[in-house]
């Protein structure tokens, strides 16, 4: 009997008192602020230091290849990529906040701010195709690309806590 409740606790759909939902949005939001336009942010890091030569080229053919990527399936696809989202973001919204799935919950508050970087991401490479930058300028717009990424993802987790220990709170006072 004891492993089944272990793993019903290991299952368990209460997610803003499991400590792998924590992980999880911490890892998340890492990954996230660290891929930049597709282009890990140490690559733009070495590429501004000037100790590398090659760098810099790799850093602008990077950023290229993924801006075209991105560019590519915005365009092919991006309509039902949009639609679907919207769906999913939808019904996610729908189950937890008005039928209170805590599961839900916790997965709309990581699939919307992560909707909204990627509508960042695919601006940045449009950008990067249109204006073509190079050098300092690549690395400035990747630089403020990671701010705007990190500042979506302070406030989702400022949100997500505040959000996850009123859930915590109400369900343990309430008994439910």
């Amino acid at each position: 009997m004891d492993l089944y409740l272990t793993i019903a606790e290991l299952i368990d759909t209460r997610s803003f008192s499991s400590v792998w939902f924590w992980i999880t949005l911490a890892v998340f939001w890492s990954i996230i602020s660290h891929y930049v336009v597709g282009v890990p942010f140490d690559l733009v890091q070495r590429a501004q230091r000037r100790d590398d030569p090659r760098a810099w080229d790799d850093l602008e053919r990077l950023s290229r290849i993924n801006a075209r990527r991105l560019s590519f399936i915005g365009s092919s696809a991006g309509l039902i990529v949009t639609g679907v989202a919207g769906f999913v973001l939808s019904a996610l919204f729908l189950l937890g906040f008005a039928y209170r799935v805590e599961l839900c919950q916790a997965l709309f508050l990581l699939a919307f701010p992560f909707c909204l970087v990627s509508l960042l991401t695919q601006r940045t490479a449009r950008e990067i195709l249109a204006k073509d930058p190079t050098g300092e300028d690549l690395v400035q717009g990747l630089k403020r690309h990671r701010l705007y990424t990190q500042l979506i993802g302070i406030v989702s987790i400022f949100v997500t806590a505040f959000w996850g220990i009123w859930q915590t709170m109400s369900t343990g006072v309430l008994g439910n």
